[in-house]
């Protein structure tokens, strides 16, 4: 049995990861972490991490950025395993990120959704096909109450599609700003926000007269739930290091 603390428990990704692990008999919240500790009388909530009590063998990060530190150090303190499914975080905090799981086992992934990895690969297939003869773009939409752009999700795509490029590429955010031609070394990402889009993405090869088009539709936020308690299950126990859906998925 794993035992999990999630943060932002009463919060709408907390409470689908609380019926995604209802629903399972292999794992199980003994506490969680919400500025709002309003009681859900199946686990007790606390406003920070220093409040808990119970003993965990992993925590599932579904909070903000800023609460990356108070993190690290207690997995650290009580060698507990980290599952970070947060996006929008900085350079810095990704070097943190990865410094820390020298000392403690971390999945950290910009999106937990299997499908979105299978993207990933397709595209790197593609590219390896496609070779620099198609121009490469990128097309992500959310809900308008997202507050990164582009997407984490968007930046993994491009990151993957990068691993396998003939030559360097660099990532184009601001395209309207400048009157030149497309530079055959970009990847384009754009970001589209509005009503309760859950998160949508598209990869164009453009070539000539030819166009191929990749594209994940996440039509509820259960998903990434779903994904987040697979990763903690399947970290528990492990050694130190850094975990993603690439080992989860074989």
């Amino acid at each position: 049995m794993t035992d999990i603390i999630i943060t932002g428990a009463n919060g709408k990704m907390g409470k689908v990861i609380q019926s995604v692990v209802a629903s399972r008999q292999d794992c199980q919240i003994v506490a969680g972490i919400d500025l709002n500790t309003q009681p859900n009388g199946m686990f007790p909530i606390y406003s920070s991490l220093n409040e808990v009590k119970e003993k965990a063998d992993v925590i599932i990060d579904f909070s903000n950025p800023i609460l990356l530190d108070k993190l690290l150090d207690y997995s650290a303190k009580t060698s507990t395993a980290l599952v970070i499914a947060t996006t929008g975080f900085n350079e810095q905090q990704k070097a943190k990120i990865a410094e820390a799981s020298k000392v403690s086992p971390i999945f950290f992934t910009y999106n937990m959704s299997m499908g979105i990895n299978l993207l990933a690969n397709l595209a790197k297939k593609a590219v390896e096909i496609l070779g620099d003869d198609f121009d490469i773009e990128i097309v992500e939409k959310h809900h308008n109450q997202k507050i990164d752009a582009p997407s984490g999700t968007a930046l993994m795509l491009a990151d993957s599609i990068c691993e396998v490029t003939p030559n360097p590429m660099k990532y184009e955010y601001d395209r309207h700003s400048k009157r030149e031609k497309r530079s055959k070394n970009e990847i384009g990402m754009h970001a589209i926000r509005g009503g309760t889009i859950v998160g949508e993405h598209d990869i164009i090869f453009a070539g000539r007269d030819e166009i191929i088009t990749l594209s994940h539709s996440a039509r509820s936020k259960e998903i990434f739930a779903v994904g987040a308690v697979n990763a903690a299950v399947y970290i528990c126990g492990k050694s130190a290091g850094m975990y993603d859906m690439k080992e989860l998925i074989g």
